[in-house]
């Protein structure tokens, strides 16, 4: 990383995107944030405002911007169910205009721009693990569609930009991802189990519980994200970016009562409309082209994540959407 870019991540001031931000300003780039913070925090991006290579603006993908930049990494996007649904005209609207506006931004300035979209390319899979050459079990017009099909849409927006102006892309595959700075109140399994254990609520499991995931602390995953866009030998993906170790929803239950110390019982609800039944990566593809796996197992990445919910205040938050 000898030269030194600009660069702009959408939705940086997010869970991921703030530690990208983080990793982009320690190697010395002149990175700028931009967040429309509707399901992110101000707080996430604080420590980084009086650093002279850092930049904080608030703005909505869905509108264009103009910014001259070298790189963009194109995070923005509600990811949990509550919140993508909460809006779904938004947030396909996210995922497509947002593209639009991003792709023609790089096309403009020559830019390499990464797409940061997501296991749930793959639906309800009906394969497992997933594989890349997978095109998926998706319900195009259920409750989870907005996200679903939008991000599928927003890959195939990258691929043709690619083919027709031979514009420098990239596309990750985002796994579960978990690990200190998630919104207490996002929705996620990781967040919503650790949240009701500390807070000494009943611990909610939707379904049986048989139901699989695969957990990817945080820290390898940005290292990921950030090998895919410097990767020089014009892979441009997608590839699937995640731990490719399974656990049953239960297990992680019993983990984090376990690591968290606290002694919760657990409420069974029904499982919601089109939720995947499993959801494992296959990362041959990333450990080829980007000499990259996962290196935190799960417990100990929970364990540093149970330590950050324990000094946060949850008052301190305010949930995206009154759904949670």
């Amino acid at each position: 990383m000898s030269k030194l870019k600009r660069i702009l991540v959408t939705g940086g001031a997010g869970f991921l995107g703030s530690h990208l931000c983080e990793r982009l300003v320690e190697f010395g780039h002149d990175v700028i944030c931009a967040d429309n913070f509707f399901t992110s925090q101000k707080s996430n991006v604080v420590h980084l405002l009086g650093c002279p290579n850092f930049e904080l603006i608030r703005h909505d993908i869905t509108l264009p911007l103009f910014l001259e930049v070298d790189e963009i990494y194109n995070l923005a996007c509600p990811a949990a169910p509550g919140h993508y649904q909460y809006n779904p005209v938004k947030t396909m609207k996210t995922s497509l205009s947002g593209s639009i506006n991003m792709l023609g931004l790089a096309k403009r300035c020559r830019a390499k721009i990464l797409q940061a979209s997501t296991s749930e390319v793959y639906g309800d899979p009906e394969i497992h693990p997933q594989k890349e050459s997978y095109r998926g079990h998706v319900n195009p017009i259920g409750p989870r569609a907005c996200y679903d099909e939008g991000k599928r849409a927003a890959e195939s927006l990258f691929m043709d930009y690619w083919r027709m102006h031979q514009m420098p892309i990239r596309i990750v595959r985002i796994f579960n991802t978990y690990g200190p700075r998630m919104h207490p109140y996002d929705g996620r399994v990781v967040s919503n189990f650790i949240r009701q254990a500390l807070s000494n609520e009943p611990i909610t499991i939707f379904g049986n519980g048989e139901q699989t995931r695969s957990f990817c602390y945080r820290d390898d995953l940005i290292e990921a994200i950030i090998r895919m866009m410097d990767n020089t030998e014009n892979f441009v993906g997608p590839v699937n970016i995640g731990n490719p170790i399974e656990f049953t929803i239960n297990e992680l239950a019993e983990l984090v009562v376990n690591i968290s110390g606290c002694k919760v019982n657990f409420v069974k609800k029904p499982l919601p409309e089109d939720d995947p039944k499993q959801r494992q990566p296959d990362i041959s593809l990333a450990k080829e082209k980007l000499k990259w796996e996962p290196k935190t197992n799960l417990q100990e990445g929970l364990k540093k994540t149970i330590d950050w919910f324990k000094n946060i205040e949850f008052e301190q938050y305010r949930p995206p959407t009154p759904l949670y």
